[in-house]
């Protein structure tokens, strides 16, 4: 069983129909990985806060009218004005065969590390999200890398310092181990690049360092 459960109904209701749907406080979706695609909707709230946990890369235990689906969440619809769930889709499967999901990477100890103690260097993380491949059960919420032993502004985190779980992979057979996925800057050094070049562009210009202008016409001689 998943961590996460979710109740929906069954639904015929489509295309512009689906508007009344929403202003009901229910959510359209549609659950592929069937015989054919399976159109359902949930209550908003609950809906939110499943997502919220669930992400991209825990199973879910999906109740459709009554019968029970495991699935992942696939792709989720946003409106650009208003933030809200539009609609979702899911991806059913099973507990026994690995599935592709996207999960979060994040750094961890940062703050114990003599780059953040010592120097107060910043992090820039440059990868969030990476795509695992796994049983539903083995399925990591985040892939964590420890941070702790970073010291120099030249040190960087890479895909090799991931420690996959057991029973997980990365879902790109070709993902280059040496690909960066954070590195560190000094923010001292780059404000003071910062005043250096505001106050190059604030210096007074030398008249005699301009040039005359182009085609302006040569002194007359003395008579």
């Amino acid at each position: 069983m998943a961590e996460y459960k979710l109740t929906l109904l069954k639904r015929e209701v489509t295309g512009k129909k689906l508007k009344d749907l929403r202003k009901k406080g229910l959510i359209p979706s549609v659950i592929y990985g069937g015989k054919e695609p399976m159109l359902a909707s949930s209550e908003y709230v609950a809906t939110e806060k499943v997502l919220d946990v669930a992400g991209y890369h825990s199973p879910i235990d999906l109740d459709v009218a009554g019968k029970k689906q495991l699935a992942i969440v696939k792709d989720v619809q946003i409106d650009s004005v208003s933030r809200k769930i539009l609609n979702v889709e899911f991806q059913a499967i099973s507990a026994k065969e690995a599935v592709t999901a996207t999960t979060p990477v994040v750094i961890v100890n940062f703050e114990a590390s003599e780059a953040s103690k010592t120097y107060h260097f910043a992090m820039t993380q440059s990868i969030e999200e990476l795509e695992v491949k796994a049983k539903p059960a083995d399925l990591p919420k985040e892939l964590e890398i420890d941070a702790s032993a970073m010291a120099n502004v030249e040190d960087k985190l890479t895909i090799s310092d991931i420690k996959l779980p057991n029973g997980v992979e990365f879902a790109d057979k070709e993902l280059d181990p040496e690909q960066v996925v954070a590195s560190l800057y000094d923010p001292a050094a780059e404000a003071e690049k910062r005043e250096a070049e505001e106050a190059e562009a604030a210096e007074p210009v030398d008249a005699a360092d301009v040039p005359a202008e182009h085609g302006s016409k040569p002194e007359e001689a003395e008579a």
